[in-house]
């Protein structure tokens, strides 16, 4: 053989090697992957949950600690934070709060982590959904608690009435337009269509302004990340060619951004309508303020169902039934309305203990606890399909 024929070979053969071994490695794990319960992959209808149901068993082996796997730092996952680190104080479970920065391979070398450490109760946000899904799978399979906010899988899954919440905020723009712009405008849809699961709000807004002959939308853009940086740069680019705009709709996060980036270049005004959807801080302290561009928010109450998160999880750790599915309602807030959604949020135990209040943020779904965990959530699940 000549020399490079032998280092073909040999690297033939080692590379036999490898994947044999591999195989023999892998193939335990695969196969048990195999035979563990893929969850609910087909949309069911779920019934209101049941507070009352039976107990059933206490998870073994698994740690009194909730994790928290946070995407990014926005607010509405900061509000998440607030109400999980509330409840695990009231409950008395370890905390932890991971921050991975948009960073998928963090995200999954992460929950990894609080497998090997037994963890009992996880929640987790990603960028990218669908790259987790398989470490969550096996989380829940582990026997603990794992709750997501709109994908799925999880053991409590969270969503909005997506299309619904899209429409809330359209019906508060369009009757601006009427009342203020003379029924015409320019507008801005900054949209995550890129997440199917939150595609149906932007749907409900691209409905609603399509009825109004004299509205033309100059934009409809999904920027990269979602975040407040994101916007600032999406609309600096949106202005190089649109410089006169009167609306701008989407995310609180990425519509604050778009704020920066129109007062930068001299082109906000006080009859301009922005809106945004998750209620953030920020954007609440911009419609406090009366004379800003920024007019609406439709809320989701982070703290709020944070908390219930955190509540949950300590409830599937003592082998108490907890929902399947949870059903956040959305709220516009306005100037008029502000002052009891901040205190409730400062309070979310408060919230959380009063079953009238809790009903005007909240709503329950299904009934599943550590015996039933086969029964996991591995559909998008959405109230709106329920009716």
């Amino acid at each position: 053989m000549t020399k490079n024929r032998i280092l073909l070979f040999l690297t033939a053969c080692g590379l036999g090697w490898v994947i044999y071994f591999a195989l023999i490695l892998l193939a335990p794990w695969a196969l048990a992957a195999q035979d563990e319960p893929p969850g609910i992959s087909h949309p069911i209808e779920l019934p209101i949950f049941n507070p009352h149901a039976s107990s059933c068993s206490i998870p073994s082996g698994l740690t009194r600690t909730l994790t928290y796997v946070q995407e990014n730092e926005r607010e509405f996952l900061e509000g998440v934070n607030y109400g999980l680190s509330m409840a695990a104080k009231d409950r008395g479970l370890n905390y932890n709060r991971l921050v991975v920065e948009n960073d998928v391979p963090t995200a999954i070398h992460q929950i990894q982590a609080f497998l090997n450490q037994k963890g009992g109760a996880l929640i987790a946000t990603s960028s990218n959904p669908d790259a987790v899904s398989s470490s969550l799978q096996h989380a829940i399979w582990s026997g603990a608690f794992v709750g997501t906010i709109v994908p799925p899988p999880a053991t409590l899954l969270l969503n909005a009435p997506q299309y619904a919440t899209g429409k809330a905020l359209t019906d508060a723009a369009i009757a601006h337009i009427k009342s203020k712009l003379g029924g015409k405008a320019t507008v801005v849809l900054l949209t995550q269509d890129t997440m199917q699961f939150l595609a149906p709000r932007f749907e409900a807004m691209r409905d609603g302004l399509s009825a109004l002959p004299d509205v033309t939308i100059v934009a409809d853009i999904a920027p990269s990340p979602v975040n407040s940086e994101g916007g600032f740069t999406t609309m600096n680019t949106i202005l190089l060619a649109n410089p006169d705009i009167d609306v701008v709709l989407g995310g609180d996060a990425v519509v604050l951004g778009a704020l920066k980036a129109l007062r930068a270049a001299g082109k906000d005004r006080p009859d301009q309508f922005l809106g945004g959807i998750d209620g953030e801080p920020e954007a609440v302290s911009e419609i406090k303020k009366g004379d800003s561009p920024y007019k609406a928010s439709i809320a989701l109450s982070s703290p709020v169902f944070g908390y219930a998160m955190g509540q949950y999880g300590a409830d599937w750790l003592e082998g108490k039934s907890i929902p399947q599915a949870m059903n956040i309602l959305p709220s516009s807030l306005t100037k008029d309305n502000i002052q009891q959604y901040e205190a409730d949020l400062a309070n979310p135990s408060k919230v959380f203990a009063d079953p009238v209040r809790r009903a005007a943020y909240l709503t329950m779904y299904g009934n599943t606890c550590y015996d039933t965990r086969d029964q996991y959530i591995n559909f998008p699940w959405s109230s709106e399909k329920n009716h």
